[in-house]
């Protein structure tokens, strides 16, 4: 049977360059790499984690997943020591959307806010 290797999630930003530079400054990404005649789609690094920001046209309205359902997340990501990653992107400044803590379904995770309101949580499995 056929696997999947890799995933990419895919977020849509009014401002590539700054998105990518808050990922970059604020979330540990790296190796920017920013594609297309005006730079308007950029792919990011973690570990083993792939991000691709694509610039919305202008006068688009984003709307963050949580504003269609409360408390949804436009990423989730598992990590293996939430706590390490938590101070590290408090530390360099992320926008915290909610603290560390243990959810019912048996993860221990915190949640970022982007520049352009998307929350992205971050949760290690507690079992």
């Amino acid at each position: 049977m056929a696997k999947i290797i890799r995933n990419a999630n895919i977020l849509l930003v009014k401002d590539v360059k700054k998105s990518a530079a808050y990922f970059v400054e604020k979330c540990g990404f790296k190796d920017p790499t920013f594609h297309g005649e005006n730079e308007t789609f950029c792919m990011l690094l973690r570990d083993c984690a792939e991000l691709m920001l694509s610039q919305a046209p202008e006068g688009h309205t984003i709307v963050p997943y949580w504003k269609v359902n409360d408390q949804l997340w436009n990423i989730y990501y598992w990590v293996d020591d939430v706590e390490m990653l938590y101070q590290e992107m408090k530390n360099a400044g992320a926008m915290i959307d909610y603290e560390l803590c243990d959810q019912p379904w048996g993860c221990r995770e915190f949640g970022i806010q982007d520049l352009d309101g998307h929350d992205i949580a971050f949760g290690q499995d507690m079992g």
